[in-house]
């Protein structure tokens, strides 16, 4: 079963460290999406956009404003052979090393967008490029932006109906991505100075996997999560300090209300948090030493 969503109590800390905005697929802006936290009680968020960093300086000047500290993060998608894995790069610190880099990710996904809208077009649908373009405005373009135009237009009932019919994997306007090697991603984001996290590993995350993981290069696993069972979530707290790995978590939230899938309701602690500064000040003074 799925974990059930509990209320943020006022005497405790949380924090949620897997957040979208306007940045990338989010419908918030990104100070709107820290006025929200805010809201919700919670003392820290990392903004976790896909391929992008825009986000953050706006975040960050609204949470110095209201008393929220935010964490700079992406998530990435990556590949292992034919598999692809959500990556969150968390605590990133050198920016403009890691944007040079996501500059071209981005480039990919407007091409991808265009092959899905063409594709599209084919099956008989008259969605406009531009359209899409308009749904994105500055963010990372994505899929959601996609259905968003087909709902807007009456040719897919919800975010769910355009994916499972037309855009999802395997329905017939589907584009892969362009592969980035799972490796690379690690990489990218031990050079922009942050750590690497395992994003929603669900049941996939046995003991054999995460060692294998972490072998790459992984710094940590995001435990808690909207599609992790109760089962899920106390399996992972287990191998995470098992492996010496970092707990993480978060609520994926795109900006509406939606279950678990709410801000603040993962119940993510603020001893997570502490954590992973503690494994970032560790590694920052043996780079130092070394």
């Amino acid at each position: 079963m799925t974990a059930p969503a509990t209320p943020v109590s006022s005497a405790e800390r949380f924090v949620d460290l897997h957040m979208h905005s306007t940045a990338s697929d989010g419908l918030l802006a990104p100070a709107a999406v820290v006025a929200a936290a805010r809201a919700a009680g919670l003392v820290a968020i990392a903004l976790t956009d896909h391929d992008t960093l825009e986000g953050v300086p706006e975040a960050r000047a609204a949470g110095e404003a209201l008393g929220v500290r935010v964490v700079a993060g992406v998530e990435l998608s990556a590949h292992e052979g034919d598999r692809e894995l959500h990556v969150l790069g968390l605590h990133l610190t050198r920016l403009t090393v890691l944007e040079d880099r996501l500059v071209a990710l981005r480039a990919t996904r407007r091409t991808r967008a265009a092959q899905i809208v063409e594709k599209l077009r084919a099956l008989g649908f008259p969605i406009e490029l531009d359209a899409v373009w308009r749904e994105a405005g500055a963010g990372a373009v994505g899929r959601p932006h996609i259905a968003r135009v087909l709902i807007a237009n009456g040719w897919a009932k919800d975010h769910r109906d355009a994916f499972d019919r037309l855009i999802g994997s395997g329905r017939p306007a589907y584009v892969p991505k362009q592969r980035l090697p799972l490796s690379d991603a690690v990489q990218m984001l031990h050079e922009a100075g942050g750590l690497a996290v395992i994003a929603h590993p669900g049941s996939d995350g046995s003991r054999s996997r995460l060692e294998t993981l972490k072998r790459i290069g992984f710094d940590g696993v995001e435990v808690r999560h909207p599609s992790h069972t109760v089962e899920d979530i106390a399996r992972l707290g287990t191998l995470a300090d098992y492996l010496r790995l970092v707990p993480s978590g978060g609520s994926a939230w795109h900006g509406a209300g939606d279950g678990p899938r709410t801000i603040g309701n993962m119940r993510v602690p603020h001893a997570w948090l502490e954590r992973q500064d503690a494994l970032v000040r560790e590694r920052t003074t043996s780079e130092r030493v070394a």
